[in-house]
């Protein structure tokens, strides 16, 4: 094991690791422990007791962060050009169909989201086999695809985003940065929080929050208290 660097000693003995934190607690200790000279984005990962696997127990869904993610969202519309100028006008990085499927055929990928008209599905199917496993292929229930490209370019600008529970039980997200007031990182956080619990499957039995953790790009995890969580399910 390498071994630590004089700003990790500092920052590792700010944290317990036995500890769970109260969510404005730990988002202020996250400033003080996040020491990379770029804006580092704040990440948080939920241990849910869901299995994956069972259908009825899949948790997806999407949020708006309160204070956006702090990222500049790159987003690519695939549409028909009777909603080109719509999507332009919203905010849109990249508008068009057909140049675009044959780019992202051809490997570019230089997206964070894509948004498309249901009428282009047919079109997209094809590069679906791309676009899945970076996650970034239109879907109905992320809003995604839909007759409002305005809008919904205008939501993913403001800090929209998306998630999916992965085959471990674990939901990630990015929720903002390091740069935020603690104060804004707590809201997006428990705005994502709020949401999760929101979605939690009938079918499970048992506890459905088994544990918070939140970070930051090279920071430690910080362990959040999820008791008041489940206890309000």
């Amino acid at each position: 094991m390498s071994k630590l660097t004089k700003n990790q000693k500092i920052v590792y003995a700010k944290v317990d690791p036995d500890k769970q934190y109260k969510l404005a607690d730990a988002c202020k200790l996250l400033k003080e422990i996040s020491f990379t000279k770029f804006d580092s984005s704040v990440d948080i990962a939920v241990r849910l007791g869901v299995d994956p696997r069972k259908a009825n127990q899949m948790v997806r869904g999407v949020v708006t962060l309160p204070h956006g993610t702090g990222k500049d969202v790159r987003v690519l519309v695939l549409c028909t050009p009777d909603k080109e100028d719509e999507a332009t006008t919203a905010g849109a990085d990249y508008v068009g169909l057909d140049e675009y499927i044959e780019k992202i055929k051809g490997g570019w990928t230089d997206v964070d989201v894509i948004i498309c008209t249901p009428s282009v599905m047919a079109k997209i199917g094809p590069i679906g086999r791309i676009l899945g496993p970076r996650g970034l292929m239109p879907n109905p229930k992320t809003g995604t695809v839909t007759m409002d490209v305005g809008k919904a370019v205008t939501e993913v600008k403001a800090g929209k985003i998306d998630f999916k529970v992965d085959k471990t039980g674990i939901v990630h997200a990015a929720i903002g940065k390091v740069s935020f007031e603690s104060n804004k990182i707590a809201d997006n956080a428990a705005e994502f929080l709020h949401t999760i619990m929101k979605l939690k499957p009938q079918a499970l039995k048992g506890t459905y929050v088994k544990s918070i953790f939140l970070s930051s790009t090279m920071s430690p995890s910080i362990n959040i208290d999820s008791k008041a969580l489940n206890a309000a399910e």
